[in-house]
């Protein structure tokens, strides 16, 4: 095989277009995962608004965690403001005032 022979070989596979299909996949991944962690938090949130304001103390760790999941996962994917959020999910105070805290 000659050289040119094998420039044609690399130009008929493209490796710049593998490339694009790899980072396609990656971003969609992203967005699969950062959907996941909207819908965990969306639940947990309620899941804690909807307990007795005694019976809570589950609830609230188990939103805590959802939300600094979403947190991390938002900022991985480069969105580092998380007021809208806040707002749009209604993130109670005591939730956020317990993100990345370690319950055992």
């Amino acid at each position: 095989m000659s050289l040119r022979d094998s420039l044609d070989l690399i130009k008929a596979v493209n490796p710049e277009d593998g490339h694009a299909v790899l980072e396609n996949e990656i971003m969609g991944e992203r967005a699969a995962s950062l959907g996941a962690a909207e819908q965990r938090v969306a639940k947990t949130v309620a899941a804690y608004n909807a307990a007795a304001p005694g019976e809570r103390t589950e609830q609230l760790i188990a939103a805590q965690h959802a939300v600094w999941a979403y947190f991390v996962q938002r900022e991985l994917c480069g969105f580092k403001r998380h007021q809208d959020v806040v707002a749009a999910f209604a993130i109670p105070r005591e939730v956020l005032n317990g993100l990345g805290a370690v319950h055992r």
